[in-house]
């Protein structure tokens, strides 16, 4: 049986751009019960509010899922591409498995190699964070004494990474490329809801 929670996310996932109130009805609850889900879901990152016209009068607010949001939601993709890495994995060894996801990365962020030498380790994550944005990544990246942490806050892996780590080797091998850092010197923690945080250290950044 799904949590009032659950009947929220199933009824903005079904009825895009919905109101407080016509959630509400769908839901059968009332309104200050929907807004307490909302505020939380919102925290989350799971849906988005958007001031939409309406005739006359103030905008209202509209909320939709964001991608995180869908995720909650899996598809066939998810059990295609988890049946993919399973027979990658019976036919491969560990080490051309890596490989493909180095490759992967290395093909990415190739072109930007040239613009790569005249940038301080702070423009590269900055561009790295632009980088990540387009193939679906949402990161945001922070400095503490001579530390760098990049935490993610979305990962359009997520769900696959929970039986096939493996994949998140294309991130990490995108950050090494971007920042010139090798792998091995790039730590990588769980952080809550399966996302990861990558932190490194840079001694002399002028080196």
């Amino acid at each position: 049986m799904k949590t009032t929670r659950e009947k929220v996310l199933s009824t903005i996932k079904t009825h895009p751009k919905s109101t407080i109130v016509e959630i509400a009805e769908q839901v059968d609850i009332n309104a200050i019960s929907v807004r307490h889900h909302l505020t939380n879901l919102q925290a989350e990152g799971l849906i988005i509010a958007e001031e939409e016209r309406h005739g006359v009068g103030r905008p209202r607010l509209v909320y939709s899922l964001t991608e995180m949001g869908m995720e909650n939601f899996p598809s066939r993709y998810y059990h295609l591409v988890n049946s993919l890495m399973d027979e990658i994995k019976n036919a491969l060894p560990a080490n051309n498995i890596n490989a493909i996801f180095n490759n992967m990365a290395e093909k990415l962020t190739s072109e930007y190699e040239p613009l790569l030498k005249t940038m301080t380790i702070e423009e590269r994550l900055d561009l790295l964070t632009t980088v990540l944005d387009n193939e679906g990544f949402d990161v945001e990246w922070e400095k503490d004494g001579d530390e760098y942490r990049i935490r993610e806050i979305s990962c359009p892996f997520f769900k696959i990474g929970d039986n096939h780590p493996e994949v998140c080797l294309f991130d990490r091998s995108i950050i090494s490329n971007i920042l010139d850092i090798p792998v091995s010197q790039i730590s990588r923690q769980k952080q809550d809801k399966d996302l990861c945080t990558y932190s490194f250290t840079v001694i002399n950044q002028n080196a």
